[in-house]
Parts: C-alpha cells; sequence; structure tokens
C-alpha cells in the first residue's frame, strides 16, 4: 500500500551515515530562541531538496529505525522538506511537530504504522 517508502527510507539511512551537528539543548545558529530538544542532525551523503543532506531528529527508542517523517513547509526560505524520525516515540514525534509549526513554518506529521 505504500509502495515500499518505509522500506525504501530504512535501506536509505542504513546505507548512510547520520551526522548530529546540532545535539540536544544547542541553540540554533540563527534563531537564538530556538533549543533543540532532541539531536538534529543529517544523513551524509544523501540529499535533499536544499541540496544539503537529509535531515534527521533522533529520538531515544534503542533502534533507530524509521519511525515517521515530517514535511515541512518555509514561506521565508520558500522551500519546504522532509524531515526523518529515527527511533522517535509518538510523544517526541509531537514535540518535533511543534517545533517546525512555529514562526514561518508549517509542517505535518505522519507516523510509521506497524
Amino acid at each position: 500500500m505504500n509502495g515500499g517508502f518505509w522500506e525504501n527510507l530504512d535501506r536509505l539511512v542504513a546505507a548512510s551515515e547520520v551526522v548530529i551537528d546540532r545535539p540536544a539543548g544547542s541553540v540554533h545558529p540563527r534563531y537564538p530562541g530556538l533549543v533543540y530538544p532532541y539531536d538534529y542532525g543529517y544523513l551524509e551523503g544523501a540529499s535533499s531538496s536544499d541540496g544539503h543532506g537529509i535531515d534527521v531528529w533522533v529520538g531515544s527508542l534503542p533502534v533507530k529505525a524509521v519511525t515517521g517523517v515530517v514535511l515541512t513547509v518555509d514561506t521565508i526560505k520558500r522551500d519546504s522538506e522532509m524531515k526523518l524520525l529515527l527511533g522517535c516515540t509518538p510523544a517526541e514525534a509531537q514535540v518535533i511537530l511543534a517545533v517546525h509549526n512555529t514562526g514561518p513554518q508549517s509542517a505535518i506529521l505522519v507516523e510509521r504504522q506497524p
């Protein structure tokens, strides 16, 4: 039914290095009011629509499987992105969603169903 979407994301993550460049508790470099509630980074060697690595949030589950995606649109940057949730609980996913539903951004959460 999902056309292999989740499985392909799993393969992409497995073939990439997860780089955490904004650890939990760090402050966004341009927006000092934004403190990262969880580790945030990107997949090295994979590219997103902005030409950079695919963004990832890393939660507390011991297995860092893809648990969902957050789809964002930003009217200031005039872009949209997909952020992968790796090892995130449903509660963590809601916190991450709230981070992306502030200011000029809006987002939706697509959770992976078991």
